[in-house]
């Protein structure tokens, strides 16, 4: 039944190579799989990440998993180990904190008070979510205009 379906398939797609008016032919055939193709490639690039009041309730990450949690640096949290590049700080929602270590470069925004910050790693509860990579959200602008304007206020 296979070899019949492949055959028909190479059919559809010959005449509509060898005839354009077929090609409607070839889209009622193969629209259906060229959906589920898109859905696909959407699905895999869209970022899903947890907030940190959300990931505080979540079991901690399978095997070969990674997570990603999202939140602001806490004013004060961050310190590195001496001689590493092994770094010590927590991030809040405004809701729930979570404390987090991540070996590496970190991005100069990542200080930055307006920046949102996106952790990728593996979250255990009871422990400090450990990140392997390091996503910043630029601080909008707008904002951050605003708000210098409302401190002149």
């Amino acid at each position: 039944a296979e070899a019949g379906k492949s055959g028909e398939a190479r059919a559809i797609l010959l005449a509509a190579v060898q005839d354009p008016g077929a090609r409607g032919e070839v889209l009622a055939h193969f629209g259906p799989l060229m959906d589920q193709l898109a859905y696909m490639a959407f699905q895999g690039a869209m970022v899903y990440y947890y907030t940190v009041s959300e990931i505080s309730s979540q079991p901690a990450t399978a095997e070969g998993r990674t997570v990603r949690v999202s939140g602001k640096l806490k004013p004060g949290s961050f310190h590195r180990v001496e001689g590493s590049t092994s770094a010590h700080f927590s991030l809040v929602d405004g809701i729930g904190e979570i404390g987090a270590v991540h070996n590496g470069v970190l991005p100069d925004l990542f200080f930055n008070e307006h920046s949102e910050i996106i952790l990728e790693g593996t979250h255990t509860p009871g422990q400090e979510f450990d990140s392997q990579i390091v996503i910043v959200k630029c601080p909008s602008k707008y904002v951050a205009m605003e708000e210098s304007e409302e401190d002149k206020s």
